[in-house]
């Protein structure tokens, strides 16, 4: 099952570094003080079942059933504030997009009974970006904020990798579109 993209209004696009970005237009998850993780959650179960290839390494990851709850009920999303927090929040939407671009893949082996099944086989770690729309006065875009993301991809007791969360969510400061 494919999610539509047109609906998501998602791209991928060059910055001015070369580097492909996920662009999401559309800030659905919105909220000054609270995100409402339900809600995203929710959202994310759409994925659930589908799968997605990494350009870089032709990996295919699948969006598990574990992923709404992990994604928005992990140690690490109930410590994020703010901008973060909407940012992850509404990295939900360029998830396909956020797997395909991923780089630099880095492995770890699993060192917890907690997750002697899940993740028997280790985890693995990619690079991703995202830019999320900053509005103006009169719903104008003023500009982009892009994120840095670790997408956290769990290698299960079938070999096949999962999408487990998006964590290390980082504002970069100097990058801009070509």
């Amino acid at each position: 099952m494919a999610i539509n993209n047109s609906s998501r209004n998602v791209s991928v696009k060059k910055c001015s570094d070369g580097k492909r970005i996920v662009i999401i237009d559309d800030i659905r998850f919105k909220g000054k003080r609270r995100i409402k993780w339900n809600e995203v959650k929710e959202y994310i179960k759409e994925f659930v079942g589908s799968s997605y290839i990494i350009d870089e390494t032709s990996d295919i990851v699948y969006i598990g059933s574990d992923l709404p709850n992990e994604y928005t009920g992990s140690n690490y999303t109930a410590s994020l504030r703010g901008a973060n927090a909407k940012a992850k929040a509404n990295a939900s939407q360029g998830l396909p997009e956020l797997l395909e671009i991923a780089h630099g893949k880095h492995f770890r082996e699993n060192k917890t009974d907690k997750h002697k099944r899940n993740a028997k086989y280790g985890w693995y770690r990619f690079d991703s970006r995202f830019a999320i729309p900053v509005y103006g006065v009169e719903d104008e875009v003023k500009r982009y904020n892009i994120y840095h993301a670790s997408m956290l991809i769990r290698c299960a007791y079938n070999k096949k990798m999962y999408l487990y969360d998006i964590i290390d969510i980082k504002k970069e400061t100097s990058t801009s579109f070509s």
